[in-house]
């Protein structure tokens, strides 16, 4: 069995975190608790958000912890639908066919890496680290003043753009790599390449 050393560092440790609170956070949500669930989804929100700012001030990114912080992303996006449905259906329900392709296109940027390449996908692009601002933002407004429609579309347009990038991305490049800024820096460089 292949031992995996994971550095011990804050921005690993965050992402670590957030692995681990998934069962814990899916309990509240199973139990009902609406107030834990907002509490540990805003502070996942909040050190994902800590652990790049601080592994990209401190020069501590590692290909590992990239991994885990990508892993710890969909952990969190799924985490936040079964808390919209267990706590918000009502307000969402309209909109099921949008999310159904959200969701559905996130499964897909984070399997055709993995079957492409064998490995997790961790390519934190510029529009993924902007696009996930907003959807921490969307989620304290949907839970402290209510949801917003204009603010959903948003959201929902926005996170499927980002999705085919990321697909349009694995697509173009030949082996995993992590931290790739955007497509128009992938295209940048198969043109560069004789």
């Amino acid at each position: 069995m292949k031992t995996i050393n994971i550095p011990l560092n804050i921005p690993n440790f965050l992402s670590v975190f957030r692995l681990f609170s998934f069962p814990f956070v899916m309990i509240f949500i199973i139990l009902g608790h609406e107030q834990l669930f907002v509490f540990f989804l805003c502070f996942n929100l909040f050190t994902d958000f800590l652990d790049g700012w601080i592994a990209r001030t401190f020069n501590q990114v590692t290909e590992i912890g990239s991994a885990i912080d990508s892993l710890a992303d969909t952990a969190t996006y799924f985490l936040a639908l079964a808390g919209l449905v267990a706590f918000k259906w009502d307000d969402f329900k309209p909109y099921t066919v949008i999310i159904w392709i959200f969701f559905g296109l996130l499964v897909v940027v984070d399997l055709y890496p993995l079957i492409k390449f064998r490995k997790y996908p961790s390519y934190h692009t510029y529009s993924a680290k902007i696009g996930a601002y907003f959807k921490g933002l969307f989620f304290v407004v949907l839970f402290v003043w209510g949801f917003n429609v204009w603010f959903f579309y948003f959201i929902m347009i926005t996170g499927i753009l980002i999705f085919i990038e990321s697909i349009v991305i694995t697509w173009f490049i030949e082996e995993s790599r992590s931290d790739v800024k955007g497509l128009w820096w992938v295209l940048k460089e198969k043109k560069l390449k004789p």
